[in-house]
């Protein structure tokens, strides 16, 4: 292959569209051809491409030999964000974007140029590119050779292993003592607001809505007056209030004068990494943030330096890894914390390179040596845990949170106040937390966790997990405690009992192999014999009572393995907690907090898991407890069964989560945009947001706020509810959603009910709007993932997307990159087991309305998010209810038109310039036939 230099591209590129690709060649310029033939040309000269993966994708091909742009903008820019498109990359690098698909290939070449070059002119100021080049192109990288050729090869020999060496020019982190308790002096609003008009400036526009949040927020910091009875705050913030900054103004003012940290929790990671940005504003020196401010995740979301460190031992076995590990290297030698999941990691990467050598080096399964890890000392989870110690501000999400007050963190620190930022998702956030699934999946883990890796198991070599055993991991903790060793031995002899690999397909031949895969054919026989769809695509669902008479037998033979399981865990606790008691006095910190966070493992998986398993299977042949749902399901992707198992569930979740995170807290606020109910009725709303959050379980007094949005939401948005369409004409919807696309021009948001509809609108649409020049992107269709599809669908703002409840949750898109939203149908709630239960205990039809207004709601609130936006809310389904309109502001009319009158209303209120044009766009959003009541 032909090496690129600075100065020349020899190579030519490619982009491909939907249905033909543009070919560009230094000698001719650029050809658009048909996927046949740009498959026939990438056999002969492999290109410059942009994302491999999506680019045979979009040509029903294999990846093909190719010089990625996106690989070599990991390698020269590590750790720095990129758009993963033609146009994300000429924006990254200060080029002109291509306009048109013939003229992204140039742009290709250009934005190759222009990273060599800068790869060039940084030459001997990164000595490690160099080294790294060297075992990458060894090891045949496309752009190995040109990297060389502008960085030139390393002096002497380098060793592939050796150049990837990252972790020895990493930071040790420093340890302190203990942090003093925080103090519990109250703050004033007015401190609140003071602090806030420092932060915004004098010059910003007057917003006295954000301030009387910052208000109503402050109450969250008062001091506590009795045990189990925190300073709950409820508040309300429209979209467009700033209720970021108006709660991190008294937040502030509280940490500051107490010396404590605030958690800030959210639902998604892109609300974290803005809450993130905007602290910018109170610690506006790098070096002052650093150390004031941390995002923390699980552990299983950031790179493990061990996990690292033996997937480069094992390259010469399999040196077609070094490309993967070299990029992760560059990556890691820049990140900020290690986070792999949401920071500064490129979310495309797993994409490009596979998960295995990406996420798969993160530590997934609880196997953590800790101080007897050679890299503890750089470990970047132990230095932000650290970090988190002294913080002001713990930005955190909501499973975290929860998992803290419940159990304990790294260091047993449970949250004091707390901030629930995206406070409507607390109720699933809960569920999941506090859930219990006896599933082959977990089971599995479990024994993973346990034994480690069996025979025949994947492990090591960079191909996922280290998968070392509990022996492995705490056998030096156990020197010369034959009690501990004994309980050691009974507890692995119990884990075989579980789930081992190739579980599925034994279950699928008819063979199970030991007690728990015994149960677990039961539970598939059950569920098999009273479902009625048994070869459709979804799960499925059965009742666990009555329980066959198998699945009664075999639950008793899988409560008594657990029993086994329990009991010597219990024992390991108790002997490495004698441990920190009898040899106290001669415990390093580093050794007591591994003997300490040992323990705290063993405890969760034994409460959590084993403990909580027994339970549920004890209960089986009697009643359902009232307060949890019980049921038995195949969990199936795509017609294909990917687990199993025996499920629990609060009815309300909320009851443990009042008891772990919100009765022991000194303060809480949970906020949002969409808490209530919006009936109208304030003896409906305010009640569905207190039970949705837990406070209905608290004793004292719920503090309500509720500032309204200061948007023009009659004047700056339409709401229309197609009248002439039938919801289950595949083409005629496929049909609206074209029309509806081109006529906005791009910034359009299309969500789906079912992935199914996704799917097959996709086919029909893509051709027509990639004609049109609308690029369009696809949850469960293109295999970028959700927050890469998002990143583009917010730069590349004439673009499309369509997506589900993922994509509606993690759009926070401004400007005329989302300007017309259109819905496919009602989203009522999935008619679940659990859903029935909870329903009954909820208020019935109640409860599925409120359930449908808030998706509606959370999906209409995306249109707006500054004062000049204009947007555009379609529903695709006649069969809307009047009484779930009040899902939007009250002064906005919801019009019921026909496809062709809304389609040209949507092409009328969105043109360019319809401000000018219609200075009476207030009166024209409330002529409408149909309000409210």
């Amino acid at each position: 292959m032909p090496s690129p230099t600075v100065t020349q591209i020899s190579a030519p590129a490619l982009v491909a569209g939907r249905h033909q690709a543009a070919w560009y060649h230094a000698g001719s310029g650029t050809r658009l051809v048909t996927p046949a033939e740009a498959r026939s040309r990438v056999r002969e000269t492999p290109p410059v491409v942009c994302d491999l993966v999506t680019t045979a994708q979009r040509l029903d091909a294999e990846p093909f030999p190719a010089l990625d742009l996106l690989e070599l903008f990991a390698f020269v820019r590590p750790a720095r964000f990129v758009t993963p498109t033609p146009r994300g990359l000429a924006a990254a690098l200060g080029l002109e974007p291509p306009a048109r698909l013939e003229e992204m290939p140039g742009a290709l070449v250009e934005a190759a140029r222009a990273l060599l070059a800068e790869c060039a002119a940084r030459g001997e100021g990164d000595r490690a590119a160099a080294a790294t080049a060297w075992a990458m192109a060894r090891a045949g990288w496309p752009w190995g050779p040109a990297l060389l050729s502008v960085l030139g090869a390393p002096a002497g020999r380098v060793e592939g292993a050796a150049a990837l060496r990252v972790w020895e020019g990493l930071p040790d982190w420093s340890d302190e003592g203990p942090e003093p308790p925080p103090g519990s002096q109250p703050i004033e609003a007015g401190e609140a607001r003071r602090r806030l008009a420092e932060v915004v400036g004098e010059d910003a526009e007057a917003r006295p809505e954000q301030a009387d949040y910052a208000s109503a927020a402050s109450l969250a910091f008062a001091p506590r007056d009795e045990k189990d009875r925190p300073n709950l705050v409820l508040a309300q913030a429209g979209t467009g209030v700033g209720k970021t900054l108006g709660y991190l103004a008294p937040a502030d003012v509280w940490a500051e004068r107490n010396r404590g940290p605030v958690w800030i929790s959210t639902f998604t990671r892109n609300l974290q990494h803005q809450i993130d940005r905007e602290l910018d504003r109170f610690y506006p020196e790098p070096s002052a943030k650093a150390a004031r401010v941390v995002v923390r995740k699980g552990r299983e979301n950031y790179l493990c330096l061990l996990n690292l460190d033996e997937a480069v031992r094992a390259l010469p076995a399999r040196p077609q890894g070094t490309t993967a590990l070299g990029l992760m290297a560059r990556w890691a030698a820049r990140s900020r914390d290690g986070d792999m999941v949401g920071g500064d990691f490129p979310g495309w990467l797993p994409h490009l390179l596979g998960r295995a050598p990406t996420l798969g080096l993160a530590d997934r399964r609880g196997e953590c040596v800790y101080s007897a890890c050679p890299h503890y000392g750089k470990c970047f989870i132990e230095r932000g845990v650290r970090r988190a110690r002294r913080a002001r501000f713990v930005i955190a999400n909501h499973a975290l949170v929860m998992i803290h007050a419940a159990l304990g963190g790294d260091d047993g620190a449970r949250p004091g106040h707390v901030v629930f930022d995206e406070g409507h998702h607390l109720f699933d956030a809960a569920d999941s937390a506090f859930s219990a699934h006896l599933s082959g999946r977990e089971a599995q883990d479990l024994r993973r966790w346990l034994i480690g890796a069996e025979s025949g198991s994947r492990g090591g070599s960079g191909g996922g997990s280290r998968l070392r055993g509990l022996r492995r991991r705490i056998e030096d903790l156990l020197v010369a405690d034959s009690e501990g060793n004994e309980a050691l031995d009974e507890l692995l002899r119990a884990a075989e009992r579980l789930p081992g690999e190739g579980w599925l397909q034994r279950l699928a031949e008819g063979a199970p192999r030991g007690t728990a895969e015994a149960f677990l054919m039961q539970v598939r026989a059950q569920v098999y014999a009273r479902t009625d769809d048994p070869e459709g695509p979804y799960g499925l669902e059965a009742e666990v009572r009555p329980a066959l008479p198998g699945l009664l037998e075999a639950a008793e033979g899988l409560a008594r393995a657990l029993a086994a399981l329990v009991a010597p865990m219990q024992l390991l606790e108790q002997r490495l907690a004698a441990r920190l008691e009898e040899d106290a006095e001669h415990l390093d910190s580093d050794l007591r907090r591994r003997l300490e966070a040992t323990a705290r493992g063993l405890e969760r998986r034994r409460l959590g898991q084993a403990a909580a398993w027994k339970a549920m299977l004890d209960d089986l042949a009697d009643e359902r407890p009232p307060e949890v749902v019980d049921w038995l399901a195949v969990e199936r992707i795509e017609g294909r069964v990917v687990d199993l198992g025996f499920y629990r569930h609060w009815v309300d979740p909320t009851r443990p989560f009042a008891e772990a995170v919100l009765k022991p807290a000194q303060g809480a606020l949970v906020t949002s945009a969409t808490l209530t109910d919006r009936t109208g009725d304030p003896e409906q709303d305010w009640p569905a947001a207190e039970r949705r959050s837990g406070a209905v379980h608290l004793d004292g007094k719920t503090v309500r706020a509720d500032v309204p949005s200061p948007f023009d939401y009659a004047g700056r948005t339409r709401v229309f509810v197609i009248e002439d369409l039938g919801r289950d004409d595949a083409e005629r919807v496929a049909s609206a959603y074209r029309a509806l696309f081109l006529a906005a021009g791009g910034g359009a948001l299309g969500l789906f009910t079912a992935i199914s509809r996704l799917r097959r609108v996709h086919a029909r649409i893509a051709r027509p709007l990639e004609d049109a020049g609308l690029a369009l992107y696809a949850q469960h269709v293109d295999r970028l993932d959700v927050s890469s599809l998002v990143e583009i669908f917010r730069t590349e703002e004439d673009s499309c997307l369509l997506g589900t409840d993922a994509v509606r949750d993690g759009v926070d898109v401004p400007g005329r990159s989302l300007r017309l939203i259109v819905f496919d149908r009602v989203p009522w709630p999935r008619p679940t087991i659990l859903h029935r239960a909870r329903r009954e205990a909820f208020g019935g039809r109640r409860y599925d309305d409120t359930l449908t207004r808030l998706k509606l709601t959370q999906a209409y609130g995306r249109l707006l998010r500054r004062q000049d936006d204009r947007g555009v809310f379609v529903l695709l389904d006649r069969k809307l209810p009047s009484r779930l309109q009040s899902a939007f502001p009250p002064d906005v009319a919801v019009q019921r038109l026909g496809l062709a009158e809304a389609v040209a209303e949507t092409a009328r209120f969105l043109a360019p310039g319809a401000d000018q044009a219609d200075p009476t766009s207030r009166e024209a959003g409330q002529k409408s036939p149909t309000r409210r009541p």
